[in-house]
């Protein structure tokens, strides 16, 4: 009897044994690498602008923890090399907003330190150079949010002191001219995340009022509608498919798009984040995938190079970023790489 007792309290912990290993295999589940490349050669900064042109990656502006900066710097992933260029022509910034079209790159909007901004510039990396061109139309802020769609720039949402934003506006480099579009729907909100995806653009979350937005919105230019899509948290009492939305929500997070997909990492929701989310438009639905593997950072920028996603700079609290992490959405996980 002790014998069979025996073999059946060791039968329990084989059990056992095999549930953690499951869970643990469940943990190391998730796709994707990330690999550290270049360290930017511009200064620690967050808060600062990305945009992508020709499979370059372009940073700029930002605030280093006692000034906010000009310098503009273009990043190569085939050289995996930095070369700085001309210098941005407005006042030094954070908090602004950079898109690009047809070969060209957009900096405007962000604050100065003293007050919140309107002003816009156009880069043209042909001749490395940059010209001011028409003033954001709407009130003047900081933490907007920005995508370029169809040959449009879109600028939207936002903060200036004591006030928030959702209304949008296009700007069209043909006319140089801005043009208000239906405001996106929800709350107002600050700080909030934005890809686009087959000439459709999302925004995600942001905040408003001390709460961190679990909503999206789909913008198609076409109809110059906003589209509601599934929410970004454990909402849906009657489903499954949310079940694991856990943490979603976040401010300052970094994003880019590839194979079709887009990609939210980063940022922060009451604590800095690591976790990297992807999301199927072909499903309205989101798959966690492996976690930044850099230190814990909010107010990094991204691009997306050569099928890879890239997450570069940022802060955690008063320690400011100067390296780049690239992501392979198709890779298998290599933690020493």
């Amino acid at each position: 009897m002790k014998a069979n007792r025996l073999y059946f309290f060791l039968l329990l912990i084989m059990g056992f044994g095999l549930i953690v290993s499951c869970g643990d295999e469940e943990d190391e589940e998730l796709e994707g690498n990330w690999s550290k490349e270049s360290g930017f050669d511009g200064k620690s900064r967050s808060d600062a602008v990305g945009f992508a042109i020709d499979d370059l990656g372009y940073i700029g502006t930002g605030y280093d923890g006692d000034d906010r900066l000009k310098d503009i710097w273009e990043y190569d992933p085939n050289m995996n090399s930095w070369t700085e260029l001309a210098e941005f022509p407005g006042v030094a910034r954070n908090g602004a907003v950079g898109f690009s079209i047809n070969g060209k790159g957009y900096i405007g909007t962000g604050y100065d330190g003293d007050d919140p901004l309107q002003d816009f510039y156009e880069y043209n990396p042909s001749t490395d150079s940059w010209k001011k061109i028409a003033d954001f139309p709407g009130e003047a802020r900081y933490g907007a949010v920005a995508f370029a769609v169809n040959g449009k720039g879109y600028v939207g949402s936002g903060a200036s002191e004591g006030y928030y934003y959702k209304d949008f506006y296009s700007y069209s480099p043909e006319t140089d001219t801005w043009e208000k579009i239906v405001s996106i729907g929800g709350s107002k909100r600050r700080d909030a995340a934005a890809f686009v995806i087959d000439g459709l653009a999302y925004v995600i979350s942001g905040l408003d009022n001390g709460l961190y937005q679990d909503d999206v919105w789909q913008y198609d230019p076409t109809t110059g509608l906003w589209t509601e899509m599934r929410e970004i948290s454990n909402s849906n009492d009657d489903e499954s498919y949310d079940d694991d939305y856990s943490g979603i929500p976040r401010v300052n997070a970094t994003t880019f798009t590839l194979n079709g997909k887009g990609y939210l990492v980063g940022g922060t929701s009451g604590s800095l984040l690591a976790t990297t989310w992807e999301y199927d438009p072909t499903t309205d639905l989101w798959e966690e995938r492996t976690s930044f593997e850099g230190t814990t950072r909010t107010e990094a920028i991204g691009w997306s190079l050569n099928s890879k996603g890239y997450v570069a700079t940022g802060r955690s609290s008063s320690y400011y970023f100067y390296d780049i992490w690239s992501f392979d959405p198709i890779a298998e996980y290599d933690e020493d790489n």
